[in-house]
């Protein structure tokens, strides 16, 4: 099977991954194989490519934004069917058995492995993930509109309700890349304003088309205090920004897998009056059961810009340099 592979870590600038021919993989007892149809992109591909997350598996397939249909069942599978669509997802593994797992926290669980870094994802034309962390992909989504529900959507679906959002409430995005433009759907579905923090001119023009209301490139211009906020910019010093913009016991949802440091904060500007700061942590398969659903009730509409496969190593060079409006989607096959 054709696959783009990292051997060895590199800025994307450099075109780190390889057009290789690899053994298509071979589900063992348990794994469903997907023919891979297309993988989003996801800046956690790039901090895996370029070495910001330690290295796991060399030479590696990145990508975990899959969306396929399953063409070969492993031994015992009984929930998905050949012919059945399918996605998989950043967390591919968790124990079940320690304190987190069994009180429904398995995205703390310190056995848990993630597609596209701790095995191969789907820059590929197959992959292959344990039946039970592969997700039905409900009908009416076209295979492309799928692929980002399954990080940036569910990602950031955990840190909307991270951030405590009422509905019909005020709640501040800062950074408006693949995770924010699908929750501000929901956050509008629900009833609640919206507004958006965002340097980049393109995906200021976006947001005000969504429907934001209110869009501006600086914290301190914000015109009220919210009562919710998500910080998906990976910069640490939008924190104390985002803190001092909250209204009294609000809470601040912060998404990213690294950050920046957070600069020293005033405790009276940023903390008193029981503003929260709440960190995410991948997800649970229930919220991507959730979001999937959701998404399919309302429905959400990604907005996507679609790569061949054998353009990986632009696609990712083109979301570094925020070229990118919506979510890159690599297409595998058709």
């Amino acid at each position: 099977m054709k696959a783009m592979v990292l051997a060895a870590n590199a800025p994307i600038e450099s075109a780190p991954l390889k057009r290789v021919d690899l053994p298509e993989p071979v589900p063992a007892a348990g794994q469903v194989r997907l023919k891979v149809r297309c993988c989003a992109i996801c800046r956690t591909d790039l901090h895996v490519i370029e070495g910001d997350l330690p290295p796991r598996k060399r030479p590696l397939v990145p990508g975990h934004q899959i969306v396929g249909v399953v063409d070969r069942l492993g031994e015992g599978c009984r929930h998905l069917a050949v012919g059945q669509r399918a996605g998989v997802a950043w967390l591919r593994h968790a124990c079940g058995r320690c304190r987190f797992c069994t009180t429904g926290r398995e995205n703390l669980c310190d056995d848990q492995q993630f597609t596209g870094y701790h095995a191969d994802g789907g820059y590929a034309e197959y992959a292959v993930v344990a039946e039970d962390f592969a997700y039905p992909i409900p009908a009416g989504f076209s295979d492309v509109e799928a692929a980002p529900l399954l990080c940036a959507g569910i990602v950031g679906y955990r840190a909307l309700k991270r951030s405590r959002l009422r509905d019909g409430g005020t709640l501040a995005i800062y950074g408006f890349g693949s995770s924010a433009h699908v929750i501000m759907q929901i956050a509008l579905h629900r009833g609640c304003k919206v507004y958006v923090v965002t340097r980049d001119a393109r995906h200021q023009r976006l947001a005000a088309e969504m429907g934001a209301a209110w869009v501006g490139d600086s914290a301190a211009a914000l015109p009220v205090a919210v009562e919710s906020a998500i910080v998906f910019a990976p910069a640490g010093e939008l924190v104390p920004e985002a803190l001092t913009k909250l209204d009294k016991g609000g809470t601040v949802a912060l998404a990213g897998i690294t950050m920046t440091p957070v600069p020293q904060m005033d405790y009276q500007q940023c903390l008193f009056y029981e503003r929260d700061i709440r960190s995410v942590t991948a997800n649970t398969r229930a919220d991507g059961r959730e979001l999937l659903d959701l998404a399919a009730t309302i429905p959400l509409r990604p907005r996507t810009v679609s790569y061949p496969l054998e353009g990986a190593n632009q696609a990712l060079a083109d979301l570094k340099a925020d070229r990118i409006n919506g979510t890159g989607v690599l297409i595998v096959s058709q």
